[in-house]
């Protein structure tokens, strides 16, 4: 009986540490986090990943553009400013702003002191050489009646030759004080003094600006008024500093302007500024704009767009295209259905695709439609997996 008592205690015993031996296990699985995937993969089934349309990156000429906002200006080579040639008070205005003139119109008449005083010294030049004149006729006829030397002769031909170049010169200074020859030649033959002074256009072309008024007194360095010929502008842009390393003259540029939709002004470059805005870290192109019609005004608002050169390059469609955070990524496809981000670099978009400058590998296959809905399903999953 005690033999027997023995045995099933040493039994109970064995199974007592048998059970206790195969608990610990089970504890310790229990205890283990589970495997975490990566954020930036998702895992789809053979039908859910046909949805997506999948390929490698095709290759296409593409060049890029640059689109910046500009101005019609006018043609600066083709604008004059008109002042008074002398001090003056205006008396009459001829034209106004937005008019146009024909070179040698009377644009205003001044009168002035000091015009007065010019055509005083050029009749009293003009006297001094007449007696010249007669003085050196008289020593002529002296001359050959033996009555003085060929000395006195001479001197008085060189005084005639001074009156000479002080009518001259008094003449000049009259038209330098805008009197024009005709009116110097009549003031030659009639001896009568006119203080009126007349302010004329100096080309064909438009009144831009004017800054005169009946009684204002004028100085010579006065503008007046500021004609331009517009039969050629300006389409003048300022262009951020980053875009305009390759801008170079010549280069083809196309315009368009507000106030004419649907019309596409093709020209080229004639102007890319040497040195860059310090201030607004810009450059300044412009080209010209052939204006016969007087179609295009000075001041229209415009666009610029600069087409930069053509290269082939593989392109990626806009609509595969994924940003996180101000990061660009594309969906690469992994076997056995994974389909993971990828960042990568492109350049702007042309036409609804985009260069890519670097990250894929020619073979590699990418979603090429509704990335935006997968990188939701990505989020989506991961949100699930995080809970």
């Amino acid at each position: 009986m005690r033999n027997c008592l023995f045995f099933i205690g040493l039994i109970c015993a064995v199974v007592i540490q048998s059970g206790c031996q195969k608990a610990a296990p089970v504890a310790t699985v229990a205890a283990s986090p589970p495997s975490a995937g990566n954020p930036l993969e998702i895992h789809l089934t053979p039908e859910e990943a046909k949805r997506y349309r999948t390929g490698t990156l095709e290759w296409a000429e593409i060049g890029g553009s640059i689109q910046v906002a500009a101005l019609v200006d006018v043609d600066q080579r083709l604008v004059t400013r008109v002042g008074s040639p002398v001090m003056g008070r205006i008396m009459s205005l001829s034209v106004h702003e937005g008019e146009p003139v024909r070179r040698g119109q009377t644009l205003a008449t001044i009168n002035s002191t000091g015009l007065s005083g010019a055509q005083l010294e050029f009749l009293k030049a003009i006297s001094q050489r007449q007696l010249a004149q007669r003085a050196v006729e008289r020593a002529q006829v002296l001359l050959k009646s033996d009555v003085i030397g060929s000395a006195e002769l001479q001197r008085r031909e060189a005084e005639l030759a001074q009156g000479s170049a002080e009518v001259a010169a008094a003449r000049d200074q009259l038209a330098l004080l805008g009197m024009a020859a005709d009116a110097i030649e009549e003031l030659q033959r009639t001896r009568a003094m006119n203080s009126v002074s007349r302010v004329e256009a100096s080309m064909d072309g438009i009144v831009m600006e004017h800054h005169a008024k009946i009684g204002q007194v004028v100085q010579p360095a006065d503008t007046l008024f500021e004609i331009a010929d517009l039969s050629r502008l300006w389409l003048v842009a300022e262009v951020p500093e980053q875009s305009a390393g390759r801008l170079r003259a010549g280069q083809v540029v196309e315009a368009e302007i507000a106030a004419l939709p649907g019309l596409k002004i093709n020209g080229r470059l004639t102007f890319v500024s040497n040195a860059v805005n310090r201030e607004t870290r810009t450059v300044m192109v412009r080209m010209e704009l052939p204006n016969p019609d007087r179609r295009y005004k000075p001041a229209m608002l415009a666009s610029l767009i600069l087409k930069e050169h053509v290269e082939r390059r593989r392109v990626v469609p806009t609509a595969a295209v994924v940003t996180v955070e101000n990061v660009e990524y594309l969906f690469v496809e992994k076997p056995d259905g994974l389909f993971g981000l990828r960042s990568v670099k492109l350049g702007a978009e042309v036409g609804g695709r985009r260069p890519l400058l670097e990250g894929i590998g020619e073979q590699e296959r990418v979603v090429l439609e509704e990335a935006f809905h997968l990188n939701n399903e990505r989020r989506r999953r991961s949100l699930r997996g995080s809970d």
